[in-house]
């Protein structure tokens, strides 16, 4: 299949921009060549998927969302990135799985550049066929494209950032995020499963979907309903993250011009525990490094570790 040509009239994402980024950038700020802001051995991911020697993460420049509190504004919208081609990037992604050892590659916000990753993804399954693959997601994909990328990924780490289209709306451009990420998420599951780590009692995953959840600060409500919703559709067994490492990227209007307070995280915490997810991880408030989540896609390292 000729993978390129699914930038004309473009539909790799639900708002189905139907632009042509041969020529023109689509709804992610993106044309049709791929640009990298970042490749590296990162630790901050979970456990399963860092390990002691680190995910080879693949930061994309561009993003389907808009959201305003983004920590990687500088590559989601603020043009960071270097235009690349699959052969350099194949060889930039070897280079770093050669030199640091780390267990899997990760793929984040890939979707506006699906084709050139299935591609990517292909020369991987040639040349190094118990690789895992990783799509690190914000959940808003269409499922059209998750069914062609079943047989290009291993784990899905997915975000399901609101029960709530008016948080949605206002904080991310998307008010219709809550139906089409369940929808993607199931989807997703369908294909991997849970993550197998939790199973296998592995210290790597080699398979399977995580979903995150970031509280935001003032939305307590918006998280309680969250966690609910993923317990209803997929049970107390769906691997869950927890994150309360939400911090304020700009001069936002309040309640998102500060962190979220003991007290909101506790309560949503609480509430998970109460629902009963065996396989949860958590993002405890008092553990967080502020300048590990704020990073700066200039430096050499972005990240603090």
């Amino acid at each position: 299949m000729n993978y390129i040509k699914l930038y004309e009239n473009c539909r790799l994402c639900p708002h189905i921009c139907g632009i042509n980024r041969k020529n023109s950038a689509g709804r992610c700020g993106e044309i049709n060549i791929p640009r990298v802001a970042w490749i590296g051995s990162h630790h901050g991911e979970e456990p399963p998927i860092s390990g002691s020697n680190g995910s080879c993460t693949v930061f994309f420049s561009g993003c389907s969302l808009a959201c305003i509190y983004c920590q990687n504004y500088q590559i989601s919208s603020g043009k960071i990135g270097d235009e690349t081609d699959i052969e350099t990037l194949f060889n930039l992604v070897s280079h770093t799985l050669d030199a640091e050892g780390a267990h899997n590659v990760n793929f984040v916000s890939p979707d506006h550049f699906f084709p050139h990753i299935f591609m990517l993804a292909k020369l991987f399954r040639d040349k190094k066929p118990s690789l895992p693959l990783i799509y690190n997601t914000s959940g808003y994909q269409r499922l059209k494209m998750l069914k062609m990328a079943e047989p290009f990924s291993d784990i899905y780490l997915a975000d399901y950032k609101y029960s709530e289209s008016f948080l949605a709306g206002k904080y991310s451009s998307v008010p219709d995020y809550p139906a089409i990420a369940i929808e993607a998420l199931s989807e997703m599951v369908l294909q991997k499963g849970f993550l197998d780590s939790f199973e296998t009692k592995a210290d790597i995953a080699t398979k399977g979907v995580l979903v995150r959840h970031l509280i935001l600060p003032g939305a307590v409500q918006n998280s309680v309903d969250a966690l609910t919703t993923l317990f209803v559709e997929f049970g107390q067994n769906l691997p869950l993250s927890l994150m309360s490492q939400y911090h304020p990227v700009s001069a936002l209007d309040p309640p998102m011009d500060r962190i979220i307070t003991a007290e909101e995280f506790y309560e949503v915490y609480n509430h998970a525990m109460e629902l009963g997810f065996k396989n949860l991880f958590v993002q405890f408030p008092e553990d967080n490094s502020p300048d590990f989540y704020k990073p700066d896609f200039r430096e050499k390292m972005p990240f603090s570790i």
